[in-house]
């Protein structure tokens, strides 16, 4: 009887979520049956949310690009006669992996529904991928067609020499092209108003790990439903049918999840192609936008716009501004909360286990560098090598169980799990009110001279240097000590390396010093803003 009493006081708690959100709302009975309808034959999966939306609000703007503002409704037309171009001229059996690689546009969410309607899987491609690695990933995940844009077109060169009878689509050009041409735009207008039968499975989504220090894998994530969704409506205060930018690339676990909870809130979505930290902001205020989400660089390359630019927006339209994808600086968290409010709420995810915590602004005026608490849903473990919980303030592995499960990675590797839980592959603490500390990677700890040292204890103290914009700290191979630790800053004002290693020895002990200090013009980041270690100065790839 207390397991049912449980699950009815989980039930009624969802139910308040959704409706206190507006992602419920009263509709007439034909539009409920519809609804039913669709759920029935789509089931629940990443795009369902899109069709949903088309019921509720058809002539709703649904998204706002730089070519204008396409409903609901547009999109699913849009989506329809894409699916069809596709098997057109790709032929049934070449649909099986739609390969995606587009920034944020119109494009890329009809290619995205349009594999959907397909039975489709919409592989997520890095618009940061050299030729090589593209290649690599599509023959890998079976992908025999692929929509990109123009600007990419030498990027997809190795895989057209690579894959067999690739069929090539562009999503974005700017300019028209010639109608032999294969394109999003032309095979909509080719096939308006025509609509692919049933597909015979459910169109899954492929999202990349990020592959920062080694080839990214393909991850499967089912999603978790309505108890999912309310553990983030808790934390983060989106609300129905009201306006957001996404600046967060959409291909990236981060930007793709932001588009989807928009849609499922029917929330208008406004996006640029590239990202321009000014321009971002001009959009928030031209919009009246009440949600902001980015990745944390974007949120440090708007706080280092002069105070003079920063001047001319007000922002105060937003409810909320959400980021996620890497490590946040403490300093351009706080910089943005004293000028704009406390609006930034960090949530720390895992492609493989979508979303584990987020710091609430209170949270991050606490300490900037938290991770927050888990969702409600969310279970986490902070353990030792010997899977023993450690207590407040031990650093450990992470371990989770939420409400979203994980489907494995389509290349066949595992990923860990222990007594039920998935291991993240992150170590961190937990303090004593129960906020998460996220301390690196579990192959991040070095050993050096005998001492285990985190880089990013590191990283914090030179972050702290008024001279240092962006920093990383990593181990390399030393014969004398094992491992030792060498540090890349970029610099936004004067300070020597042994300036910056006199500042973490002030502060740290001496063997927690980088015994290299490069100093380069920038450090190197993918699309979703984090730092590509195998592409610094002298580090093996």
């Amino acid at each position: 009887m207390s397991g049912a009493l449980a699950r009815l006081r989980t039930q009624l708690w969802v139910l308040r979520m959704l409706v206190g959100s507006r992602m419920l709302v009263p509709m007439s009975p034909a539009k409920y049956v519809r609804l039913v309808r669709i759920l029935r034959r789509q089931g629940t999966n990443a795009t369902t949310s899109f069709a949903l939306a088309a019921v509720r609000r058809p002539h709703g703007p649904a998204l706002v690009d730089e070519r204008g503002t396409l409903t609901w409704q547009d999109l699913q037309d849009r989506s329809a006669a894409l699916a069809v171009g596709l098997r057109d001229v790709a032929g049934a059996d070449q649909v099986g992996t739609v390969a995606i690689l587009c920034r944020n546009h119109r494009g890329f969410v009809d290619a995205l529904i349009g594999s959907s309607r397909l039975g489709a899987s919409a592989l997520l491609l890095n618009t940061g991928f050299s030729g090589p690695q593209l290649a690599d990933v599509m023959e890998r995940e079976g992908a025999r067609v692929i929509l990109y844009d123009e600007e990419f077109a030498g990027v997809v060169a190795d895989a057209r020499s690579r894959v067999p009878g690739l069929v090539e689509v562009l999503g974005w050009t700017d300019s028209p092209v010639s109608t032999e041409v294969l394109s999003i735009e032309g095979l909509v207008a080719r096939y308006a108003g025509r609509v692919p039968p049933r597909p015979a499975q459910r169109g899954r989504v492929v999202l990349l790990t990020s592959g920062t220090t080694g080839t990214p894998k393909g991850a499967r994530r089912s999603g978790g439903g309505a108890d999912e969704l309310a553990g983030m409506l808790e934390m983060i205060p989106w609300r129905g049918e009201e306006t957001v930018v996404v600046a967060a690339p959409m291909f990236h676990a981060w930007g793709f999840g932001q588009l989807v909870i928009a849609a499922t809130m029917t929330c208008t979505v406004v996006t640029r192609r590239r990202f321009d930290p000014e321009a971002t902001l001009a959009l928030v205020d031209e919009h009246r936008a009440r949600g902001l989400s980015v990745v944390p660089v974007m949120l440090e390359r708007i706080m280092d716009l002069p105070p003079a630019v920063l001047d001319r927006y007000s922002l105060r339209s937003l409810r909320f501004v959400s980021a996620s994808g890497s490590r946040m600086r403490p300093q351009s968290v706080l910089a943005f909360m004293d000028r704009y409010g406390d609006l930034v709420h960090n949530s720390y995810n895992a492609t493989e286990a979508g979303q584990i915590s987020v710091a609430r602004p209170a949270d991050l005026r606490h300490a900037a560098d938290t991770a927050g608490r888990p969702v409600r849903g969310t279970l986490l473990r902070v353990v030792d090598d010997a899977g023993r919980e450690v207590g407040p303030g031990v650093v450990g592995r992470i371990l989770v169980r939420g409400a979203s499960p994980f489907d494995g990675y389509t290349a066949g590797a595992e990923k860990e799990f222990l007594d039920g839980y998935m291991v993240s592959g992150d170590v961190g603490r937990l303090d004593a009110s129960g906020r998460l500390y996220v301390v690196g990677r579990d192959d991040d700890m070095i050993v050096s001279g005998g001492e285990n040292v985190y880089p990013i204890e590191v990283e914090k103290v030179l972050g702290a240097h008024p001279a240092v914009r962006e920093v990383v700290v990593i181990g390399v191979d030393d014969e004398a000590y094992g491992q030792r630790l060498a540090a890349y800053v970029a610099l936004s004002g004067e300070a020597s390396p042994d300036d910056l290693k006199a500042h973490v020895k002030a502060q740290l002990a001496g063997y927690k010093v980088p015994r290299e200090v490069v100093v380069l013009d920038a450090l190197p980041r993918n699309a979703s803003g984090k730092i590509m270690v195998r592409e610094l100065p002298g580090v093996a790839s």
